[in-house]
């Protein structure tokens, strides 16, 4: 087996891309494989599957909880509420301007 601990966090270059993703997962899968493996009969494929499974579920939270992720959101979001304030404005800007708001403040 490598020196990857089972269980340990995926790193922020292991989840830059899809790539990536793939080659660190599938090294990872490999190896609890053959921890589970150790000479005996051979693994059936539903325990690959779950293997698999519960690795996919570590990739995305790592993918979730890291900092290149909170920012993609944070620009989503910011261009998401941007749009629905325009959208306010936009349909309310008559009376608005009757209460004497201005295009811009100086």
């Amino acid at each position: 087996m490598t020196e990857r601990k089972a269980g340990q966090p995926y790193s922020a270059e292991e989840i830059l891309s899809f790539d990536r993703i793939k080659r660190a997962m599938t090294s990872r899968v490999l190896d609890r494989i053959e921890d589970l493996w150790q000479g005996k009969q051979p693994i059936g494929v539903e325990q690959m599957n779950e293997v698999i499974a519960d690795e996919w579920q570590k990739v995305k939270e790592a993918v979730r909880s890291s900092p290149a992720a909170r920012e993609a959101f944070r620009k989503y979001l910011e261009r998401t509420i941007s749009e629905q304030i325009d959208k306010l404005m936009k349909e309310d800007r008559g009376e608005l301007e009757s209460l004497g708001v201005v295009e811009k403040s100086l």
